[in-house]
């Protein structure tokens, strides 16, 4: 393990972690905005596959489009996302995110329909597509890896965390080395890997996230997205809040631990995302979550206050060559 003395230039950014916006702009030379896809999937850890409670924290919902009626053909998400963005000038390239549920979970030539449809819209520039590790066949991966000779693809897995015990506990439906196994197919095929992590499981103490955080750093891993555990209203996690059998972690330990973290992490793994949001109408706890900006500028102060950045405890390359 090593401590760097400068920050990265290549970040081009004044933030001490390399964010999205940052990894765009390096990229494709402007800004690029992720439009949010519904494509009707399920999860075989709730259609009766593996269970049909799904993981703990999860309220099995979906989208508000769905909840809303028939879905619209992806072209048309698309193209209501654009419209979302189109008050924004800077607003030309878009990655299609098939964000809800398990977007790989389903037949070849379905899966195939869908994202041809996705690529084929103007102005999309690569693919998000947000799935489980035990939904990922070779024959998907050999897909992603054609689309990528063109386009940016990242394939998003849900992790949450690399302790059995806890995967057990939330009734995630698989052990860590599923994972391990999907990120080994997956690596060295031009597609480019997100992992999901969620911090403040029941069971869990900072060591343990922090392990989490160490083995993830140790991959070939290009992004991560840390999320905080929410408890939610309808949710078997949000039954055990209410009635007292968990707590949730306190600001002032999630904001020192994604902190840790972020310096574990190499410098080169871009930053999606650094806390949670949403779910409004069935949110629970902890109530100081709610406010997103709140948390991420005490993270930002927190990384200023140690004078400290991403990366600077990694055991990897700065510069990966």
């Amino acid at each position: 393990m090593h401590l760097t003395a400068m920050k990265p230039e290549f970040w081009n950014t004044a933030k001490r972690y390399y964010d999205l916006k940052s990894y765009f702009i390096n990229t494709f030379g402007c800004k690029v905005y992720k439009i949010q896809i519904d494509a009707g999937f399920t999860c075989p850890n709730r259609d009766g596959t593996l269970a049909t409670g799904g993981c703990s924290y999860c309220d099995g919902r979906y989208s508000k489009l769905r909840r809303s009626g028939p879905l619209p053909a992806v072209s048309r998400q698309i193209e209501a996302g654009k419209a979302l963005y189109s008050r924004l000038r800077d607003a030309k390239k878009f990655i299609a995110y098939f964000q809800t549920a398990s977007n790989t979970y389903g037949p070849y030539e379905h899966l195939k329909s869908l994202y041809d449809e996705a690529l084929a819209q103007e102005d999309i520039v690569g693919l998000a597509v947000g799935t489980r590790p035990d939904c990922v066949e070779d024959a998907i991966l050999d897909l992603f890896e054609e689309y990528a000779k063109k386009n940016q693809v990242w394939l998003e897995y849900g992790l949450q965390s690399i302790h059995d015990r806890t995967l057990a506990l939330i009734n995630r439906g698989h052990k860590a080395e599923t994972f391990l196994d999907a990120v080994a197919r997956t690596a060295h095929r031009r597609i480019n890997i997100c992992v999901h992590i969620i911090l403040g499981l029941p069971g869990e103490n900072r060591d343990d996230m922090l392990t989490t955080a160490r083995v993830i750093a140790g991959l070939p891993v290009d992004g991560i997205k840390i999320h905080l555990l929410l408890a939610l209203r309808g949710t078997v996690l949000g039954e055990q809040y209410e009635a007292g059998k968990i707590t949730m972690i306190q600001k002032e330990e999630y904001v020192a631990t994604v902190a840790d973290i972020l310096e574990i992490l190499p410098s080169h793994m871009v930053i999606q995302r650094l806390t949670a949001d949403g779910y409004r109408d069935i949110y629970l706890a902890p109530e100081w979550g709610k406010n997103k900006m709140n948390v991420l500028n005490a993270i930002d102060r927190e990384l200023e206050r140690r004078g400290t950045w991403q990366g600077i405890r990694s055991g990897r390359d700065l510069f990966p060559g």
